[in-house]
Parts: C-alpha cells; structure tokens; sequence
C-alpha cells in the first residue's frame, strides 16, 4: 500500500468506529421508525416482501458515518459540504419514509443540498478526454463545472435509491464501492477520501445484519439517498480530480450497476410514454426475481456484478486501460457462461416441481373431490 501503517491503522479504526456505531444504532432506530410511523406496507407488486417492516434504518448509517467522520477525518471547507448536504438529504429521507413526498419537491431538495457541497468546493473542474487520441488530455468544463456536477450528484443520488428493491441489495452495493473507493484512495495514498470511504463502509456493514433476507429492518430513502449522496461527493474529491483518462472510467465502473440500472429505466419509461420517475417493476433485480431466483440469489448476483465492475476499477486505476478491458472481458465472459449454467438449473428445478404436483395431484383434484393441494399452493404463491 501507498499509506504508511499509521495511516492504514487510522483507516481500520474508522471503519471500525462507524461499525460499531451503526450496528448499535440500529434497534434504536427501529423502534423510532415504528414509533413515527415509518413502516413499509406492501401494497403494490414491486414490493418483495409480504408484511409490513419499519423503513428509515438509514438513520444508523449516517450516525456511525457523521461521528466516525468528525472524529477521525480532518475538517475543510469541502467536507463541511459534504456533511451540511448530507444532512439536508437525510432530513428529506426520513420525512419521505414517514410521509410518502411526492417526486418534485423530493428531486428540488436534492438539487439544493448539491449545491451546498458544490458551493462549499465539491466541484468537477476537469474531465480527462475520452478521446486517446486527442493532443488535449483532458477538458476544462469552466462555466458548466457547476451544473454538471450537481446533476452528477443527483443522478448518483436517486441511482442508488432505485436499486434498493430487495434486501440487503442497495447496501451491499454502497459497501462493495465505497471498499472500491477506499482501495483506490489507498493505491493513490489520499488519506482524507480513505477515511471518508472506510466510515461509509463501516455504517453500512453494521447496518447490513439487519437488512439481509429475511429483512428486520429496511434503510429508506433516508439510507438510500444518503449514500448515494455521499458517494457521488466522495468520488468529485477522490476519482475525478486526476487529469487522466482514468478519471473518466473509474466513476462509471464503480457506480456501474446504480447508474446501468437507472438509465435503462429511464429509456423504458420515456419509449412507453410514461414519466422517467413513475416507478415500475422491470428493474434489474425484479427481472432476476421474475426469471426464477429469490431474493437471496438476486441479492448475490449483483454483489458479484458490483464487485467486478470494482475490481476493473482497481485495475485500471493500477494497471492501465488494456488490462482492465482485458479482465473485464474475461469476467463478462465467465459471468455469461455461470448465468447460463445457473438458469439452466433454474428451469430444470421448475419442471421437476412441476412433474412432482402432477404426479401428486390428478386432475381431477382428489378422490374426496376437493382441489388437489398442489392446486392450491400455486394459487397462494
């Protein structure tokens, strides 16, 4: 590692801290949400569970996050941002989940609490030329540095919070980037954005207990914003400050999945004529339910989706863009041929379930006359 030991141990014990601060944090939390009234009935087919849970345990990620942060990450102007605006989405998040705000109002507040951490310095200045060609290495955005990177912020923002559909899902996808984003912050030997990230991991993996399948407790918007918020902030700091070409692919590698996820919706909406916030039921992980995966299997694919989409960019981080392709291309590879094998298995598991209540049940249903039960499970599910 490029960090001296002292600095790796500062970094271990942040996470640790927001860990614990979180993990703690949690229950308390959960009984604040039922007190509020910030439950989450299933009322609609996007919902994958089928009883009500307390929501806004985002709450917990933020406290380990916010007091691992004051204490161990020194204080500037950008990350005074950074908190200021992450505290003005969390507020939004908890009213949200408490009362159900509509979309406009939502998206105004996030577009202010941007401008905050843009205002007090979190701005993309530069973007490195995705042109290898061009004698210009990368481009100076000047008087669009400002609205650019506010709609980055939001775009990453509401990214995340359309990717926590199932449980544990967008969590485990925060923990697996902002881990990527550690490493690399490490690889680069910037302390301040390791801190940073290894608060946000801790916070997040404290909480992931308690949002694993069988959910106890879900994050909310107060979570899923909030992370996403921070994520985009962390990475105007920690990944696009470089004037190289890896500061145009590393963001994009890192936060691949939120932001695959969310332009699709956005051009499936828009092709059907319908508004690119209605929410609907075709995102990727209801796609990975509807085929034949539960949630636990769903929840692990996009991990391992998440993860290699970190690693490539680890790798083009240190190793440049050819072996990054390189390896992303073997991974897409094996990753097709493992999804081919698993539904394959899929299919077979379903027609054996499928020969068995034949066999079980005639059709004629049973000799008393009544349906048969095999019959009557497959209504229920």
């Amino acid at each position: 590692m490029s960090l001296e030991l002292p600095a790796i141990a500062r970094i271990a014990a942040a996470l640790a801290v927001a860990l614990l601060i979180s993990f703690v944090a949690t229950p308390i939390v959960k009984a604040l949400a039922q007190r509020m009234g910030a439950v989450d009935v299933p009322k609609d087919n996007r919902r994958m569970h089928d009883h009500p849970i307390p929501r806004m345990g985002g709450l917990a990620i933020f406290l380990g996050f916010l007091l691992s942060t004051l204490v161990f990450v020194p204080m500037s102007q950008s990350l005074k941002g950074m908190l200021l605006g992450g505290v003005i989405i969390v507020i939004l998040g908890m009213l949200d989940d408490v009362y159900a705000l509509p979309a406009l109002p939502k998206l105004i507040v996030q577009i202010g609490a941007a401008l905050v951490a843009v205002l007090h310095g979190n701005v993309i200045q530069v973007l490195s030329n995705p042109n290898v060609f061009s004698s210009n290495p990368y481009w100076t955005l000047g008087k669009w540095a400002i609205p650019l990177t506010v709609i980055w912020i939001v775009a990453i923002t509401n990214a995340v919070n359309l990717i926590d559909g199932l449980d544990g899902l967008a969590v485990g996808v925060a923990t697996i980037s902002s881990l990527t984003m550690l490493v690399i912050a490490m690889l680069v030997s910037d302390g301040v954005v390791a801190l940073m990230m290894a608060a946000l991991a801790g916070g997040c993996i404290g909480f992931m207990p308690y949002n694993l399948n069988p959910a106890k407790i879900f994050m909310g918007d107060t979570g899923s914003t909030f992370l996403g918020f921070i994520l985009a902030t962390a990475s105007i700091q920690g990944l696009f400050k470089f004037y190289t070409i890896v500061s145009f692919a590393v963001p994009f590698l890192m936060l691949g999945l939120p932001l695959f996820d969310t332009c699709f919706a956005i051009l499936r909406r828009v092709s059907r004529g319908q508004n690119p916030m209605s929410p609907d039921r075709s995102h990727v992980h209801h796609r990975l339910i509807d085929v034949g995966f539960n949630q636990k299997q769903a929840v692990a694919i996009l991990y391992v989706i998440s993860a290699i989409l970190g690693l490539c960019a680890v790798v083009l981080t240190t190793s440049g863009a050819l072996k990054a392709m390189v390896l992303l291309c073997a991974l897409c590879f094996a990753g097709t041929i493992a999804a081919k094998i698993s539904m394959g298995h899929v299919e077979k598991e379903e027609e054996s379930i499928e020969g068995y209540d034949d066999l079980r049940d005639p059709p004629g249903g049973s000799e008393d006359g009544t349906p048969g039960e095999g019959a009557g499970e497959q209504e229920g599910d």
